[in-house]
């Protein structure tokens, strides 16, 4: 039996580089210098590379992914002596094509268990990532993205607001996003190639705010050594946002409202007045109706920048968005840091899920922020969260007879937007962006009382 061991591990050898040769997935290994051993077919299909210009190079010189240079799972491997997954990255191939991929990494031994390198077997995500985009796709507007009705009614009539060069009201508590949604406007318009200027009216005191906006010539006053252009001029052919246009005097009011009657704008100290072929977006977090009948913005203003109204809902309202937002926020950043955090955990989601969001979308996003800061790879935990809200979750769970964050969350969701349509299952199965059927289920299987007397259709 001795003298036929060598031919058995023959074939075991054989049998094992046929299966490599087989299967879809890339597979390689590497000594301890990070020389490249064995390349697969799978991996040349993938890379782009062949076999014999792969083995004996450096990985990172094959592969140049985004974890080479930062959070190298197969170095970890080789540290830690334990294997790791990795589901957000990516490798350049050949053609210099960025190429999704998710990776498994293992330790490499001979037949007396001695580690002689690692392996790592990868999988083009491609495909997965295609269809990932297509259903993003279809609930984002720019770098809007929702699948609320509220919002996807905005989305739906968005295209024809942004062929028309009218002017547009943008309202919206602080952190709604509406600096986004002129961008998107601007973005879908005929005026997409020129220039979009957002000013924030709110920051700058009347008369730097005129100077800014409107420009200067020399000498129009102390320091003003030579001319400015403002920024209408600055914007002209292109869109111009007006943020916080609330909180203006009622004396600027008086000279933006002739600038927007008149086309034309009069530089600090000029003579003459230039005209302008500009788009107005204005966007508030106030309510201008109340403001007018209080007297404290012009009517005649509010009526000029009013042609067009975008209301955004605030997060709290449209919380069914929260695990699509997060989702954005992880794979954007993913990038930008160039990290793999893999997703969030159920429980972490259920402390955002629980959470009010004074500081709606843009509160989000500094969460999500502050984790990536705390987490090197993997979920998002509760413990990479901020304290501040894994604190406040955690007083209202010892409140919740409930052990299960992520349960009592959803509930409070369902139970939010129940209230909201007056009970009209119906109605808030269309708004939480899901069939009805299933909300009868879920309120079935979370036990949600409903009132014997609610505003259901007839057709519920």
């Amino acid at each position: 039996m001795k003298k036929k061991r060598p031919l058995l591990d023959t074939l075991s050898q054989n049998a094992t580089e046929i299966i490599l040769e087989s299967i879809s997935d890339g597979v390689f290994t590497v000594d301890h210098e990070w020389k490249i051993m064995s390349f697969n077919r799978a991996a040349e299909k993938i890379t782009g590379i062949s076999r014999e210009e792969a083995i004996g190079r450096h990985c990172w010189n094959v592969f140049r992914s985004n974890m080479c240079q930062n959070e190298c799972a197969l170095k970890k491997t080789m540290q830690e002596g334990k294997s790791f997954f990795s589901s957000s990255t990516y490798i350049i191939n050949s053609r210099k094509k960025r190429i999704p991929t998710i990776v498994f990494t293992s330790l490499l031994k001979d037949k007396n268990g001695k580690i002689i390198g690692g392996v790592e077997t990868f999988r083009d995500h491609s495909l997965v990532e295609e269809l990932r985009k297509k259903l993003y796709d279809s609930f984002q507007m720019g770098d809007m993205i929702s699948r609320g009705q509220e919002m996807r009614n905005i989305f739906k009539i968005l295209p024809k607001i942004s062929q028309s060069d009218s002017t547009v009201l943008i309202q919206g508590e602080t952190g709604t996003g509406k600096e986004l949604m002129a961008r998107a406007i601007h973005n879908l318009s005929p005026r997409k190639g020129d220039p979009f200027i957002a000013i924030n009216c709110g920051a700058l005191p009347d008369t730097l705010l005129e100077s800014e906006l409107f420009g200067y010539k020399a000498g129009a006053f102390t320091h003003a050594t030579k001319d400015k252009q403002g920024q209408l001029s600055l914007a002209n052919e292109g869109t111009i946002l007006l943020d916080e246009i609330g909180d203006t005097s009622p004396s600027f009011q008086v000279k933006l409202l002739r600038v927007l009657e008149e086309k034309k704008v009069l530089p600090l100290g000029a003579v003459k007045k230039e005209k302008l072929n500009i788009r107005v977006i204005a966007a508030t977090n106030r309510n201008l109706a109340k403001m007018v009948a209080e007297h404290t913005f012009r009517q005649d203003l509010y009526y000029r920048i009013n042609v067009i109204q975008i209301k955004l809902p605030p997060l709290r309202q449209r919380m069914e968005d929260i695990p699509l937002l997060v989702d954005h926020f992880i794979a954007s950043r993913n990038k930008i840091r160039g990290k793999s955090i893999s997703g969030i955990d159920p429980t972490a989601l259920g402390i955002l899920m629980a959470h009010d969001y004074p500081g709606n979308i843009r509160e989000l996003e500094n969460i999500i922020e502050h984790a990536f800061v705390l987490c090197s790879e993997g979920d998002i935990t509760p413990d990479v969260l901020p304290s501040a809200l894994t604190r406040q979750s955690m007083m209202e769970i010892e409140d919740d007879p409930s052990p299960f964050p992520l349960k009592s969350a959803e509930i409070k969701v369902i139970k939010t937007y129940l209230k909201k349509n007056n009970y009209d299952r119906k109605a808030t199965a269309r708004d939480l962006g899901i069939h009805k059927s299933t909300l009868f289920r879920k309120i079935d299987k979370l036990g949600i009382q409903l009132p014997k007397i609610d505003g259901r259709s007839k057709r519920v």
